[in-house]
């Protein structure tokens, strides 16, 4: 009932939000003379900061059409690589009429972007994927909404979240890189420690960035919540399903909207403060700080529903039984066991200021990993630096993107020297 009303109330907003954006319009058009009146961009800015209030988001494109490879402009092609029902696996490719520099391109390492699948969609990683697009090529998972996948395709666990993971490795190849941001660090180590078991060739490195390997340590309120509340009262308080108006109509998921409520209730007062800062940037006509409000909400309030059983499976794996730092997870009756990784190198991220993913979270992958040589496993603390920070904005492309490119680098195929194992912040 909760999505219905939601659904229902978003239907009945949507005409208001349409009319706010044309009286915002209407107030800023230099042709019409009320635009010249005093209080013209008063009015404009509040239509404006209302029909952002009330208007719905979308999924924003990924948008990246070329990238500077050595101050030379590169196109890029965003291609579909693998096709399944709840993730595409993306490639940005890219293209020279260089010779030289196509042949730099082709030798560049190949690096799979795991996206996490926790309420934003992948796009939110745009700055971590162009700017891993000037030294590698690159992949990202693409996870699709839920509701927009019809029941008949069945359920998604967490052990079909790994097993598309290992499907993705496959198809691209033992050489790879491969990157987790946040939530997937924990089924990404799964899929990679299950190969090892297997005898599977594995991936040259994992990069791990700010996610709850260990979630026991130094726990933020992300955490506590997942950890004091019961499995039975998620499963009653947050499980829903889709409405009619979907093709998943049906399907029991996770609401985007309520996921968005619990983001904003996290920092209340910083979200007030920006939309009151972006309304007086609109009076002001500061257009250049209004667009940077715009492309980050624009992007901040897409959200995409999670299918229940695999949230659920996390909420009880991750955060209250703490299976992966126990020893006790199994994964369709395989023990995960990431002592067995012993061909993949391991580095691991942290943000000093992360308020998602605490300290020592993600580091605990190297108690873990005990097969990985100490000279092929490192850590660093991102310094000044928030759960975004790790992987978006200045202190990702000026100071961790330059370690994880030499990590990657140092880890690659024919490489002449292994990166020594550190911990520095």
């Amino acid at each position: 009932m909760v999505y219905d009303w939601y659904e229902s109330q978003r239907a009945m907003l949507s005409p208001l939000a349409e009319f706010a954006e044309a009286a915002s319009k209407f107030y800023t058009n230099p042709l019409w003379p009320l635009s010249q009146t005093p209080g013209a961009q008063r009015l404009s800015a509040s239509y404006e900061l209302m029909h952002r209030l009330l208007k719905s988001y979308e999924k924003p494109a990924f948008g990246i059409t070329s990238v500077k490879v050595d101050g030379r402009e590169i196109a890029i092609q965003e291609q579909v690589a693998l096709d399944k029902p709840f993730c595409r696996l993306l490639r940005f490719k890219r293209f020279t009429d260089d010779p030289k520099m196509l042949e730099r391109l082709k030798n560049a390492p190949t690096v799979l972007i795991v996206a996490p699948l926790s309420g934003h969609h992948a796009t939110l990683l745009r700055d971590t994927v162009r700017t891993m697009l000037q030294d590698h090529k690159v992949f990202i998972t693409d996870w699709v909404d839920a509701r927009m996948v019809p029941t008949e395709q069945g359920g998604f666990s967490l052990d079909d979240y790994i097993a598309y993971v290992q499907e993705f490795i496959r198809h691209i190849g033992p050489d790879v890189h491969v990157m987790s941001v946040c939530q997937p660090t924990v089924p990404v180590l799964a899929a990679i420690s299950l190969m090892a078991s297997a005898g599977e060739a594995t991936p040259r490195s994992m990069v791990m960035m700010g996610g709850p390997i260990d979630a026991r340590k130094s726990p933020t309120a992300v955490n506590n919540l997942a950890m004091n509340k019961s499995y039975e009262w998620f499963e009653t308080n947050v499980i829903y399903r889709v409405p009619v108006n979907y093709p998943g109509a049906g399907r029991r998921v996770y609401p985007g909207f309520l996921q968005h409520t619990g983001f904003v209730a996290m920092n209340p007062d910083r979200h007030f403060n920006s939309h009151y800062d972006f309304f007086l940037d609109l009076v002001r006509g500061d257009t250049d700080d209004a667009e940077a409000h715009r492309s980050f909400y624009d992007e901040y309030n897409a959200v995409l529903d999670l299918p229940a059983e695999y949230y659920l499976d996390t909420i009880r794996i991750v955060f209250q039984d703490f299976a992966l730092v126990h020893g006790t997870w199994t994964v369709h009756g395989k023990p995960v066991r990431p002592q067995d990784i012993r061909n993949t190198a391991l580095m691991t991220i942290e943000g000093e200021l992360d308020d998602i993913s605490g300290a020592g979270q993600t580091e605990a992958a190297h108690q873990l990993c005990t097969g990985v040589p100490e000279a092929d496993s490192t850590h660093f603390t991102v310094p000044g630096a928030g759960h975004y920070g790790i992987f978006a904005g200045r202190r990702w492309r000026d100071i961790t993107y330059p370690r994880v490119r030499d990590f990657i680098a140092a880890h690659r195929e024919g490489a002449v020297q292994k990166a020594p194992r550190r911990r520095t912040a």
